[in-house]
């Protein structure tokens, strides 16, 4: 990932520094708070649910902030404490529903729930056909379509190689426009 930037060195002195923790964690909330929902909501669709796992996000990163080395930006470790912490509540919630792992369709049916959605027919119907992706595949097309993040920093975010991940997202598109292309 790029080279952090001089506010963010900052930051990271003060996440270190026990005077001024608290004060410095606050600040990350309040940068990271709304990035960092929107990624989960991608991931767990639902509303609630990502406020939840956001919640989870921030205490995760908290009670290991003295763990936090600054090899990587700040926001590479959040968001993958935050993919970290997605995976989980839908691991979860498959096996408290026992639903197979294998099986997403309970994402698609949370997304036609949720009262806070509120895209159109075809925005929906492009939400369905993420939710048939397979995991990586969806984290992948997710980070690239909608957060347009560089691949270098999604290899950094998920350790995979910048090729592996342009296969990826390859395939999550062919699949997509496959789904749109069986519904006509």
């Amino acid at each position: 990932m790029t080279e952090p930037n001089k506010n963010e060195e900052i930051l990271i002195q003060n996440l270190r520094n026990p005077e001024t923790c608290r004060k410095a964690f606050g600040e990350v909330i309040t940068i990271y708070s709304e990035p960092l929902y929107w990624h989960i909501r991608k991931i767990v669709i639902s509303h609630d649910d990502a406020n939840d796992v956001l919640q989870n996000t921030f205490l995760k990163a908290w009670s290991n902030i003295e763990f936090f080395r600054g090899d990587a930006k700040l926001s590479t470790w959040l968001f993958k404490i935050a993919i970290n912490e997605s995976i989980t509540f839908i691991t979860k919630e498959k096996n408290k529903n026992n639903i197979s792992i294998d099986d997403d369709s309970f994402l698609t049916d949370n997304l036609e729930s949720d009262q806070w959605f509120d895209g159109d027919k075809l925005q929906l119907d492009l939400q369905k056909a993420i939710s048939t992706l397979p995991e990586k595949q969806r984290l992948v097309f997710n980070m690239r379509y909608f957060d347009e993040m560089k691949y270098e920093d999604i290899s950094e975010i998920l350790g995979t190689s910048v090729g592996a991940l342009k296969a990826s997202f390859h395939h999550a598109v062919k699949k997509i426009e496959q789904f749109f292309s069986v519904k006509d």
